[in-house]
């Protein structure tokens, strides 16, 4: 037994409307407004000390849970519905243990909640793991967020012997003995994590094409204005993935502008931008991507040479059709996202070829810090990307990627579409809301927990009730 194991005395859930400043477009899929948890969870130490922590995360079933637009607002309040039922149930675990542990030990009655009939009009495909993942996550950050408080200690140094009663071979197999999430984090937060800046689908790439009726809030209008303030220098670019032409050409664009807006503007970025390729899922096969790839490489091979990786090109049941994606990581990684929701799914995309993973805060922390060491030891790249979370949400992710190892950097795309819901967090946390040199920095990430520093946010300006 160990001081710093926690017990749960309190969960609070709070809903909290998001609206979109201009239309985000991935996939098949545009969103313009969505809802944010959040969740304040109240806990106890075997040394009898009390602590509060808090997480929050897009309740987000456009990405999670896509389907028709009839069906969208019933799915979003079916997730509503298992945020509040697995908030009843970690109020109810009732026994000490580290964060880890009490997510892993809930996971199967997770997935049983998730199955419960959802609300009338929400269409006859049964809620998916990824969506309970998402709804889970804004309480599993607060349970580290409060584990690290009660104990008075940064939550990412909670992670190895010292704080936890049991080993990862518990979880993931008798290869794991003696491994610990803590040997392949950072004992401190890298001061500066270089970002992702998303190129929607919707995205006007050239000033001379913004809209006459775009915001005037001095927030950029095109991809052009974005590079020219935040200097930004890693973009990811979402395609279509059933439309080659387009694709290609979008790619060759967002390259060309780049290189325009260094030689006129920014001389101090880099020589060259790292990209990155997301078509969510709409390939139907990995063939597509392998004539991308290679079409892009006789047209402009300094651009191929530019892309970092390809992002879940085929839809997500790795199962279903069992894809082969040697063919693109031969050219390029390729990493799984919207499949991996389980160290069994890490497997099997390890069998069939995949290059690495896609992070995501939105999937549980908890997850998370299994994942990273099996990423580790298996020798393979990881990503850590945001499913666009303004306010604490982002400093998670960030957070995440600050104390890990992932290429390059971490997508923060909130400032581009949400950026009055970061308005209060930029107020104590500025070098994660605020982006003029391409990074993120992490000076204000200080204290316990997850580093939020929540007694400094101004709650009601988020949407939250005071205590």
């Amino acid at each position: 037994m160990l001081q710093s194991d926690i017990k749960v005395v309190q969960v609070e859930t709070f809903k909290v409307p998001t609206v979109c400043r201009t239309p985000l477009k991935f996939g098949a899929v545009v969103v313009d407004k969505t809802i944010t948890g959040y969740a304040k969870v109240t806990v106890e130490n075997r040394g009898g000390r009390r602590a509060t922590g808090w997480g929050a995360m897009f309740i987000m079933d456009l990405w999670a849970w896509p389907g028709l637009p009839a069906v969208h607002e019933p799915r979003l309040q079916t997730m509503c519905d298992l945020f509040d039922a697995y908030a009843r149930l970690i109020a109810g675990y009732g026994q000490f243990a580290h964060p880890i542990e009490i997510f892993m030990e809930t996971e199967a009655e997770l997935r049983r909640l998730a199955a419960r009939p959802p609300r009338e009009g929400a269409g006859a495909d049964p809620m998916p793991f990824l969506a309970a993942l998402v709804t889970a996550s804004p309480i599993d950050h607060a349970v580290h967020d409060a584990f690290g408080n009660a104990s008075g200690i940064d939550s990412y140094r909670g992670y190895g012997p010292e704080h936890m009663p049991f080993d990862l071979s518990r979880y993931l197999g008798a290869e794991f003995k003696d491994v610990y999430p803590s040997q392949f984090l950072r004992q401190d937060y890298l001061p500066r994590v270089p970002v992702f800046h998303l190129v929607g689908g919707l995205d006007v790439l050239r000033e001379k094409d913004a809209p006459a009726d775009a915001p005037q809030d001095g927030v950029p209008n095109s991809f052009e204005k974005w590079i020219e303030r935040d200097g930004v220098f890693c973009l990811k670019v979402k395609l279509r993935g059933k439309d080659l032409e387009w694709d290609i050409a979008r790619t060759i664009e967002v390259s060309r502008i780049y290189h325009e807006v260094r030689g006129r503007a920014r001389p101090d970025l880099p020589a060259k931008p790292h990209l990155t390729a997301d078509t969510n899922e709409q390939c139907e096969s990995p063939a597509y991507i392998v004539e991308y790839l290679e079409k892009i490489g006789e047209r402009a091979p300094d651009v191929l040479s530019e892309i970092l990786y390809i992002e879940q090109p085929t839809e997500r049941d790795l199962g279903a059709h069992r894809f082969d994606m040697r063919p693109v990581s031969r050219l390029k990684p390729v990493l799984i996202d919207e499949s991996l929701t389980s160290p069994e799914d890490f497997r099997l995309a390890m069998e069939l070829g995949w290059s690495g993973i896609a992070l995501k805060s939105c999937k549980c922390l908890s997850s998370d810090l299994l994942l990273v060491p099996m990423a580790e030891l298996a020798g393979i790249p990881y990503a850590v990307q945001d499913l666009t979370n303004p306010s604490i949400a982002l400093i998670e992710s960030v957070g995440l990627a600050a104390r890990t190892h992932p290429i390059m950097g971490v997508e923060a795309n909130s400032r581009q579409f949400f950026p009055g819901a970061n308005v209060a967090v930029g107020k104590v946390h500025p070098g994660l809301c605020e982006i003029r040199d391409g990074y993120a920095r992490t000076a204000s990430m200080t204290g316990t927990g997850l580093a939020l520093r929540m007694n400094e946010i101004d709650r009601a300006a988020c949407g939250l009730a005071k205590d």
